[in-house]
C-alpha cells in the first residue's frame, strides 16, 4: 500500500475519484494529507467528509514560490507520502517540490499531450476543431505538461459539442483514469526510462 498526498486547489472531483476507488477496494493507497493552497477550497470539505487529514498551505502568505512549496513538501513529509497527486492543483512546481519527489508527483491533465498543455486545454482542443480529446496522467517535470506520460484516454468530440459538454466528457475519464493509474504505481509497475537527448522520458508499464 502506498501513502498519498493529494494537492487541491477547488472543487476536488479528481480527489473524490480517488477517495472512492480506495473505499471501493479498486485502490490499494491511503490519503495521507490533502493539502491546499486555497483556504475555502470545496476538495477540503470533500477531504474532511472522508476522514483524509488535511493542511492548508496558502501561497499569499509566502514570499516567493520556493519558500511556498518548501512548505508543502514539509506538509508532505510530516504525513509519510510516497507519491505526489496534482488534482486540480493551481500552481507551478519549483525545483523545492519536484526535487523532493522526484518522478513521484501526478498530474491529470484534460488533453492528449503533448497537444494543448497548460491552462484552459480543453477550449484550446475545441477551438482548434479537433476531432477527438482526452485527458492524460503524466509525471511532472520542470516544464509546463512535459513530463512523462503514464496513461492517456480518448475522448471524442461529439456534434453538437460545446466547451462545456466536451469539457464534462473529459472530466468523467479523469475520475476512471486517475485512480487505474495510481493502483499501477501501489501494485509497483510503473518505471521511467530515460529518453533520448532531448526527448522526454519513457514510462513502462510490467504486465501491460
Amino acid at each position: 500500500m502506498i501513502t498519498l498526498g493529494v494537492l487541491v486547489s477547488g472543487t476536488g472531483t479528481n480527489l473524490q475519484a480517488i477517495v472512492d476507488a480506495i473505499a471501493s477496494h479498486a485502490l490499494d493507497a491511503r490519503i495521507g494529507v490533502v493539502v491546499s493552497n486555497v483556504p475555502e477550497a470545496g476538495a477540503l470539505k470533500r477531504a474532511r467528509d472522508a476522514g483524509v487529514k488535511t493542511v492548508v498551505v496558502d501561497h499569499a502568505q509566502y514570499s516567493d514560490r520556493r519558500a511556498f512549496d518548501a512548505a508543502v513538501v514539509e506538509a508532505l513529509r510530516a504525513h509519510g507520502v510516497d507519491l505526489v497527486v496534482l488534482a486540480g492543483f493551481m500552481r507551478l512546481l519549483t525545483d523545492v517540490l519536484l526535487d523532493a519527489y522526484p518522478m513521484r508527483i501526478v498530474n491529470v491533465h484534460p488533453a492528449l499531450l503533448p497537444a494543448f498543455p497548460g491552462l484552459h486545454a480543453q477550449k484550446k482542443a475545441f477551438d482548434y476543431g479537433v476531432r477527438v480529446s482526452g485527458c492524460t496522467v503524466h509525471l511532472v517535470d520542470a516544464g509546463t505538461d512535459t513530463g512523462p506520460i503514464v496513461a492517456q484516454t480518448a475522448v471524442p468530440v461529439l456534434e453538437g459539442d460545446d466547451e462545456e459538454s466536451l469539457r464534462l466528457r473529459i472530466l468523467k475519464e479523469e475520475h476512471a483514469l486517475l485512480p487505474r493509474v495510481l493502483q499501477w504505481f501501489a501494485e509497483g509497475r510503473v518505471t521511467v526510462e530515460p529518453g533520448p537527448p532531448g526527448k522526454r522520458a519513457r514510462v513502462r508499464i510490467a504486465g501491460s
